[in-house]
């Protein structure tokens, strides 16, 4: 069953086509997988090989070109006509002779496409250097635009049904941060407290389960805490260590991003002091957030705050999140950066990333919401504080300190 009307995805595509116009795009192709579900439904872990759907600018359905044994997923989980779902040959996969984007251009060259103004996501993970090339040798009659971020600027606003999907997102959120920082204490290992985390992100909740993330739990800890981007390890918590926890709910491939921090122990007063000025921070940015505003006027609310402290953060401070898949749930357009004239609309929304992190050690206290017709509403509940977990937990079935 496709997790939107038919009349969504024909309204989606419609939007697309009026973009392509002012483009000057006759033929767009979508490489992005993100954007291929959301134009279609697709929806599979099939993006490791080279697949696409083209958007031709005077056809009533998209077509949905990929490997063969991945035609019936396309089949299943999309909108279109099962005739307009089209399948290389294995034999096209991981080839040194033979590559997909030679069928692919003989095949738009065989429906009347060839001689026509091609649009191709330039800047995204899965169109390569060497796949444009090939294309360009396949359709010689061609002109290639760049069509990148076309359909991701589409997407920005969400529709009320999306915006459902990220409430459900946010439940499955919430839940796999309580548990997992639950589970963190001196002496558990950071991988256990990811498997934790795991389970609840995919096992979500009654009343539905939750898919995978497009980005792993992000834990790193001790004199880590400093360096945002990494994973776990099997070392075990410390006590007096600073631990940060950023994950994502995800339903239907919606994402809403959280983090928080957690301190091992008793913190100390500069960890206390920088969570104060974190959480008055977030506090502004939000209540100043509202329809009419721009990114950057977002960005400067912030500026300030911290700025009243000494502090500057050289990162931006948020960006438009949704839709995605693996590596990135981020949408790739608007920023909460200095200087971006992105204007704030109604269900637009961000993941807010007021986080600092210094030479041994940071903080993170994020939020994702949304902007509503007067103001924005965040997606999560939970405590916006730095959670403190003394070392040692009296374990009551055993009746010991564990």
């Amino acid at each position: 069953m496709l997790p939107f009307d038919i009349l969504e995805y024909q309204e989606r595509l419609e939007k697309t086509k009026s973009k392509m116009n002012e483009k000057g795009i006759e033929v767009l192709l979508i490489t992005d997988p993100a954007n291929m579900n959301y134009l279609t439904g697709y929806d599979a872990w099939s993006f490791y090989v080279h697949q696409m759907v083209a958007i031709v600018i005077d056809e009533p359905q998209p077509f949905w070109l990929g490997r063969f044994q991945d035609a019936n997923g396309a089949k299943a989980t999309t909108w279109i006509y099962d005739g307009n779902v089209i399948a290389y040959p294995d034999y096209y996969v991981h080839s040194d002779t033979y590559h997909p984007m030679d069928f692919i251009g003989e095949i738009l060259s065989q429906i009347g496409q060839g001689n026509r103004n091609v649009g191709v996501e330039m800047d995204n993970y899965y169109f390569s250097a060497k796949a444009l090339e090939r294309l360009k040798r396949a359709m010689p009659n061609a002109t290639f635009k760049d069509g990148d971020l076309l359909v991701n600027h589409v997407r920005i606003v969400k529709s009320d049904q999306e915006i459902e999907y990220m409430n459900r997102a946010a439940v499955i959120a919430d839940q796999a941060m309580f548990r997992g920082i639950d589970s963190i204490r001196a002496g558990v290992r950071e991988c256990d407290v990811a498997a934790t985390i795991y389970y609840y992100l995919i096992s979500g909740t009654e009343e539905y389960g939750g898919g995978y993330p497009s980005i792993v739990p992000l834990l790193p800890s001790g004199k880590n805490s400093g360096i945002p981007h990494l994973t776990w390890t099997d070392r075990k918590y410390q006590e007096g260590d600073m631990a940060l926890v950023e994950l994502a709910g995800c339903y239907q491939r919606y994402h809403v991003p959280l983090a928080r921090t957690v301190s091992i122990g008793q913190p100390s007063e500069k960890m206390n002091s920088l969570t104060s000025i974190v959480v008055e921070g977030v506090n502004e940015v939000l209540e100043a957030a509202k329809p009419g505003l721009t990114c950057g006027d977002l960005e400067e609310v912030w500026r300030k705050s911290i700025g009243r402290y000494g502090i500057e953060k050289e990162a931006r401070l948020g960006y438009s999140v949704g839709l995605g898949y693996p590596p990135d749930w981020g949408e790739h357009t608007a920023s909460i950066r200095k200087g971006d004239p992105t204007i704030l609309k109604p269900n637009m929304t961000f993941h807010l990333i007021p986080a600092l992190w210094f030479e041994n050690y940071g903080i993170e206290i994020t939020e994702t919401f949304k902007i509503t017709d007067k103001g924005s509403e965040t997606f999560t509940k939970y405590p916006r504080e730095l959670t403190v977990k003394h070392p040692y937990i009296f374990n009551q079935h055993e009746g010991e300190i564990s």
